[in-house]
């Protein structure tokens, strides 16, 4: 079983990693080709493609700027201890031990528009880059056509490194994200969670629960150590629990409803 996540806009380059064990980034090459490009604009430039702030623009001019082919602990951090936002939050990478990463390691992967896919150890220079711009480059007129079957092929060889019998790929990246896989050419099941809250008198997805909960899921797995699927039915964390009545076969409902 692999799970993909999405990235975090937000970053944490302050807190010091808890544990030394990382790995390089497998398409290096392909991010230094795209940081190339993005060198070549402007502050005003990469505000403008981006639709951020100035300061922001200027941070990642600069982060681009930066940035090098040669990945250590003086430039870099663990991509699953340096994302930061709501799904992070849920997950809590900095509480996971050594022997719970070594699992992630094996099982969770994150898409990213300039590193394609990334292992939880992975070393991150700091960057942003969200799947869905519409950055020209020399292999298309966006990321999705930049990245190809890249990403695909690689989650198909994680997905050949387990048990024939439990090969499926859990979706708990976002939309944006996940358009990056070629679904019809993966090589496995793929089964997307949903998360629901009941609010106003229905069910619900609220983007900011949702995105947590994608964490907790994906910490679940790691904490139990699952590699059947099935076993992420009795996902109960925070008060969620697996709705059959409306789900199907590749699509899973979690429901909560807080008083």
């Amino acid at each position: 079983m692999i799970i993909v996540l999405s990235p975090a806009k937000s970053l944490d380059y302050e807190t010091p990693p808890h544990v030394s064990t990382h790995t390089v980034p497998q398409f290096v090459d392909d991010a230094a080709e795209l940081i190339e490009g993005l060198r070549e604009l402007s502050p005003a430039q990469v505000g403008s493609l981006m639709s951020i702030s100035d300061p922001l623009a200027a941070l990642n001019a600069t982060r681009y700027a930066e940035w090098s082919p040669r990945f250590d602990t003086s430039n870099a951090k663990q991509a699953v201890l340096a994302f930061n936002g709501d799904v992070y939050e849920g997950l809590s990478a900095r509480t996971l031990d050594a022997t719970q990463l070594d699992f992630a390691q094996k099982h969770l992967r994150i898409l990213s528009g300039l590193y394609g896919v990334l292992r939880p150890l992975d070393l991150l220079q700091p960057y942003r880059l969200e799947m869905g711009t519409r950055f020209v480059n020399k292999r298309g007129r966006d990321l999705y056509a930049f990245w190809g079957e890249r990403v695909t092929q690689t989650i198909n060889a994680s997905l050949a490194e387990h048990n024939e019998t439990r090969r499926v790929l859990v979706n708990l990246a976002s939309e944006e994200y996940f358009k990056v896989v070629k679904r019809r050419l993966v090589n496995a099941p793929v089964i997307t969670p949903v998360f629901e809250d009941w609010k106003s008198g229905k069910y619900k997805i609220i983007s900011f629960y949702a995105k947590r909960a994608r964490g907790l899921m994906a910490r679940y797995a790691i904490e139990r150590g699952v590699t059947d699927v099935q076993q992420l039915k009795a996902f109960d964390t925070e008060g969620y629990a697996f709705d059959d009545s409306v789900s199907n076969d590749s699509l899973w409902v979690f429901r909560r409803r807080v008083a």
